[in-house]
């Protein structure tokens, strides 16, 4: 189905929640769902909403809204998520191994196939399946295994140099789990999921809540 490549990043994520609800719908059997109803689900208007979803060309039925079905296909579509991503974990430390062990990624389409890091003492051992190799053999295992997404796992001292070395390996997008900047090239996608950022925004939001 036709859609936008330049959608707007603030509706890209709000169409990641549209997606999780639309496919929760369908697991409970339900087959519709009208703007309304997702809006306030997610705390959002029927406007933004319906001003979304033009982005992708997907329009409801009147009196009954959108197909349930017909929304997770054209979102999948619309982000992505209708392939399989293959990507690698830079850093085991708890995060890293974390992330690597987490299943529901697998589910949704992204498969963790390796683990790295430059720590002698940990080159070698496992996380679940993977065993941990050395950055060393990064551009060889990129190559040889189609590895698209880098993720970033690494202490924010380290994060320029793990994303250096994973776009000399060839990777074309980085999940920058640091709290830290980092540079790189106009043709690799970046996105920052800073959590303790996140904590700021929401240790604001209760401090409101009580003055």
């Amino acid at each position: 189905m036709p859609f936008n490549s330049t959608i707007p990043p603030l509706a890209v994520k709000r169409m990641t929640e549209y997606l999780a609800h639309a496919r929760e719908l369908c697991r409970n059997g339900e087959e519709w769902v009208s703007s309304s109803g997702l809006a306030e689900t997610l705390g959002l208007t029927s406007s933004t909403v319906r001003q979304d979803l033009s982005h992708v060309e997907f329009s409801g039925t009147s009196k009954r809204g959108y197909s349930t079905a017909g929304l997770v296909q054209v979102l999948t579509s619309a982000l992505g998520a209708d392939r399989q991503w293959r990507s690698i974990v830079m850093g085991v430390g708890n995060l890293g191994r974390a992330l690597a062990q987490h299943r529901e990624f697998e589910r949704q389409g992204f498969d963790i196939c390796g683990v790295f890091d430059d720590d002698c003492r940990k080159v070698g051992t496992h996380v679940g399946e993977l065993m941990v190799q050395p950055t060393t053999e990064l551009k060889t295992f990129v190559s040889e295994n189609q590895i698209k997404i880098g993720i970033l796992a690494v202490p924010a001292t380290a994060a320029q140099e793990a994303a250096n070395e994973l776009v000399e390996a060839g990777i074309t997008g980085l999940l920058n789990l640091s709290i830290t900047h980092i540079a790189t090239p106009r043709d690799i996608a970046v996105v920052d999921a800073r959590i303790v950022a996140s904590l700021l925004e929401l240790s604001y939001a209760i401090k409101a809540l009580e003055e």
